[in-house]
């Protein structure tokens, strides 16, 4: 798949090539050796003896890895990082759209990965992945954990509107997702904190932020002591606070959003200091891109030198590419946690991947080991 400039994904085998004669990789998003961090962004990763370097055959190790439709690279590159082969899969639709599921492989007694996001389409995917699941819990798994990059209804995750009479949905997803036979989600940079406690069962929340601060501090033209972190809404304070930290602790800014409607912002003030500065502007996730994009103009007209976007998901809904390749941003960084095509693509788009993360992470579910020691 063509991509834009500055794209980085890892250069995996095609899925048909046999990775078991690779070694499992060690992680790497470490700290690069530039300035721009304060402290080691990563603790040193264990050692793993040679023994258990790779995988075993179905049946010895018990690690199985599963894609759905939504994302499919990303699951290879997860794969090639643990150095093994994603499991045999036949997913198809019945003329009236219906999902249909088969596992082609036994994983009775294995611990079964399923690295699926729901993407858009949000709800085709969403059912495919409860479908892998209950599909999984009948061939007998001994544990399904969902992988999901991008968990689509997270920002529904309260009643916002003064009317009230809204649906929660992130509760209710986390329930079908529950009581279709998950017992472990590993999910990437929730909308907000508290989705976590609207599962039943153990949620390992995993952050992509390592990946993007190890490109920025990479970076020789961003000079640390030019640097503010901005936050484009109150919201999200706290993710760009801990961002700041991470870059020498540079100084934050807050725009100051109201929200008329979903998907509907004005930018009425700017809180902080951006004249002469390179405005980081971070988020989780960017949508119709308004709100990024009209907090971009507000830094520009405050005097800011550059404006650079972060941001883990890039779901990037109309009018989004006009938005954000219209020459207000330096350069827009996201993950691929949601995949990007062609004709989103843009040449101040930069894609990182967050296989090795996500690898990792399933590695050390696996093997019950922390998986919060990765960030500290």
């Amino acid at each position: 798949m063509a991509m834009a400039a500055g794209v980085a994904y890892c250069a995996c085998p095609s899925p048909s090539t046999s990775l078991a004669h690779l070694p499992r990789r060690r992680m790497v998003i470490t700290c690069s050796s530039g300035s721009m961090y304060g402290s080691s962004l990563l603790s040193p990763l264990p050692q793993f003896p040679a023994a258990a370097a790779v995988p075993a055959a179905r049946g010895g190790d018990r690690l199985c890895i599963f894609s759905g439709s939504a994302n499919p690279l990303l699951a290879q590159e997860i794969a090639c990082y643990l150095g093994m082969d994603l499991g045999r899969v036949n997913i198809k639709r019945f003329a009236d759209g219906e999902i249909y599921v088969q596992l082609q492989e036994s994983v009775r007694g294995c611990d079964v990965f399923l690295v699926q996001p729901t993407c858009p389409p949000a709800n085709e995917n969403l059912m495919e992945l409860l479908i892998m699941v209950d599909a999984c819990r009948r061939a007998s798994a001994k544990t399904i954990t969902t992988v999901i990059p991008y968990f689509g209804y997270a920002r529904a995750d309260r009643k916002m509107m003064r009317g009230g009479r809204e649906s929660i949905a992130a509760k209710l997803v986390a329930n079908l997702i529950t009581d279709a036979g998950a017992h472990r989600v590993l999910a990437c940079d929730l909308h907000s904190g508290q989705s976590i406690g609207y599962f039943d069962i153990p949620v390992d929340h995993v952050h992509g932020q390592p990946v993007i601060l190890d490109y920025l501090a990479s970076k020789t033209t961003i000079s640390p002591a030019d640097v503010v972190v901005v936050s484009p809404d109150v919201g999200g304070v706290a993710r760009a606070r801990a961002f700041a930290k991470k870059l020498s602790d540079a100084p934050l800014a807050i725009v100051d959003k109201r929200r008329h409607g979903h998907n509907q912002a004005e930018v009425v003030n700017l809180i902080g200091d951006v004249r002469g500065k390179v405005a980081i502007m971070v988020d989780d996730m960017i949508d119709t891109a308004g709100t990024i994009s009209k907090g971009a103009e507000l830094l520009h007209a405050e005097g800011a030198s550059a404006v650079y976007a972060c941001s883990t998901h890039a779901v990037l809904s109309p009018p989004a590419f006009e938005r954000l390749s219209g020459g207000l941003f330096q350069e827009v960084i996201v993950t691929n946690t949601v995949p990007v095509v062609q004709h989103q693509s843009f040449p101040q788009l930069t894609v990182l991947s967050v296989a090795n993360l996500l690898g990792e992470t399933i590695w050390r579910v696996h093997d019950d080991c922390s998986v919060s020691s990765i960030f500290q």
